[in-house]
């Protein structure tokens, strides 16, 4: 299963770790924070604001969009920002099961319906599998 984890770079290290794991399932995990290390292309915050308007922003934000609306299922981590949102419904648009890892502090107000929530990874890990519902639709 191709996999695209939406996320903040304050939580790069969730990223990575939940990566790993899904490795070890034998799915492939599209990854963020790895095309970025390897492009050497996403300074990590705080970012000089005119990184934004680089030839590096717009390769990411292709390759993230990209991602979010091609992945058998994409997952979110909480709390994040604006892009990582807009990554959601962009997989919810093309009806692509969303599941998320809930966390305090998480900033979604009813937009929250988009995707399935689970407490922990271990949760989600074991859902992932058995994971065939159609995302909800208006």
């Amino acid at each position: 299963m191709n996999i695209y984890i939406a996320s903040s770079w304050k939580n790069f290290h969730a990223v990575e770790m939940l990566t790993e794991r899904l490795e070890l399932q034998a799915h492939v995990v599209w990854s963020f924070v790895r095309d970025a290390r390897a492009k050497d292309a996403f300074p990590l915050p705080p970012r000089p604001p005119e990184w934004l308007d680089s030839d590096a922003a717009l390769t990411q934000f292709h390759d993230d969009t990209a991602y979010a609306s091609n992945c058998d299922t994409l997952i979110y981590i909480g709390p994040s920002g604006p892009d990582a949102w807009a990554e959601v419904a962009i997989a919810w648009s093309c009806n692509i099961p969303i599941l998320a890892l809930a966390a305090p502090g998480e900033p979604i107000g009813i937009m929250r319906h988009m995707v399935t929530w689970f407490t922990s990874t271990d949760e989600l890990l074991q859902r992932l599998p058995a994971f065939d519902e159609p995302a909800p639709q208006p």
